[in-house]
């Protein structure tokens, strides 16, 4: 199987799941049966990072590979006389995106039902034109109220239920690509390392709680204690309407960040790498800390030298989430570079 084809299979499977942040468990077992063949052991922490470690030959430098496992979803917060629920976002979710939306509600079964909102004919004349706030949706599962009070309690969780498309000209569209597509990034790096040597041990993470504080990372990078990280997320390509805003395409290989959340010394290795193996990068530059897990590893314990990867993605934080493959798969392999590359002594690309 070509790398493509093994990233679109393994980005569709993941993002089947139901990972909502703090509720990641409900889908680690997909998870680990990914990594499986990839990695020579797997642990978990009481946090729930997960850890996939490859040996290296010389096993004397950690290498961190971090991607956040986790998605946006829904808390049910209570239920009207009539069995609506109501809800609120866990993580950032853009609450435009949500209407009329299919979802699942994980309370003591999994149950389907859909987001609603009044009509347009009901609407008074000055609501018609106005975007619906969250607050204002429900969730109607077609039970009786009493039903749903057995069912469904304050705290369950609930995840969009997306449709995975391959869309034309290499590109695939989803909910949770973020970041979905950089534990696929990851799992493509694994597979490449198969056929490489490399001399450092890599410990590969899927994180959680990313998307509510980078909670998960945190815990993982004290763990670990890398001697280097590589950080692997999703950054805003153009759309139709933001070329104005936004430089990054799609197919046009992962995004580099540039920035003060990235170690000098790590940044100008990263891109001598791929200029030396004619892997295409985009730059983008990022005059503070990012948003992603690079964040919080860097300031773990006496600082951990950073870098940032990540692959473009459309509509961020929706159901139609889309990412060229090509980019995925770019990523995973400059990567593995990266890490098939590194000198014993890391010091000689650390230096600033």
């Amino acid at each position: 199987m070509n790398h493509e084809n093994f990233a679109e299979e393994i980005l569709f499977k993941l993002a089947d799941c139901s990972a909502i942040s703090g509720f990641e468990q409900k889908s680690l077992s997909a998870l680990q049966s990914v990594f499986a063949s990839l990695a020579a052991e797997a642990a978990r922490d009481p946090m729930g990072n997960t850890t996939f470690l490859k040996k290296g030959g010389a096993g004397r430098g950690k290498i961190m590979l971090a991607a956040h496992f986790d998605e946006i979803g829904l808390m049910i917060t209570g239920m009207d006389e009539r069995g609506i629920l109501t809800f609120t976002p866990v993580g950032g979710i853009d609450h435009k995106t949500l209407l009329n939306q299919t979802v699942i509600v994980h309370g003591r079964r999994d149950l389907k039902g859909i987001i609603c909102y009044e009509p347009r004919s009901l609407l008074r004349e000055t609501e018609r034109n106005i975007a619906v706030p969250s607050s204002r949706m429900g969730i109607d599962l077609g039970l009786p109220a009493a039903k749903v009070r057995e069912l469904i309690r304050p705290g369950d969780i609930v995840s969009i239920e997306g449709r995975n498309l391959r869309l034309l000209n290499g590109l695939a569209s989803g909910k949770a690509f973020d970041n979905r597509a950089g534990i696929t990034a990851m799992a493509v790096c694994l597979r490449e390392l198969t056929r490489l040597r490399h001399a450092h041990d890599v410990y590969a993470v899927a994180t959680v709680q990313e998307e509510v504080g980078l909670r998960g990372a945190a815990v993982s990078s004290h763990q670990i204690e890398p001697d280097i990280a590589f950080i692997l997320d999703v950054t805003h390509a153009q759309t139709t309407d933001s070329k104005d805003k936004v430089k990054v395409a799609l197919g046009k290989g992962p995004v580099i960040a540039l920035g003060p959340n990235i170690h000098s010394g790590l940044l100008r290795y990263v891109r001598t790498c791929a200029k030396d193996h004619r892997i295409p990068v985009q730059l983008d530059p990022t005059p503070r800390a990012t948003g992603t897990d690079a964040r919080v590893i860097q300031l773990t314990g006496a600082g951990i030298p950073t870098a940032l990867l990540s692959v473009p993605l459309r509509y961020m934080h929706s159901s139609i989430e889309t990412i060229s493959l090509s980019d995925i798969v770019s990523c995973g392999i400059l990567l593995a570079q990266l890490i098939a590359n590194l000198p014993e002594d890391l010091e000689e690309i650390l230096c600033f």
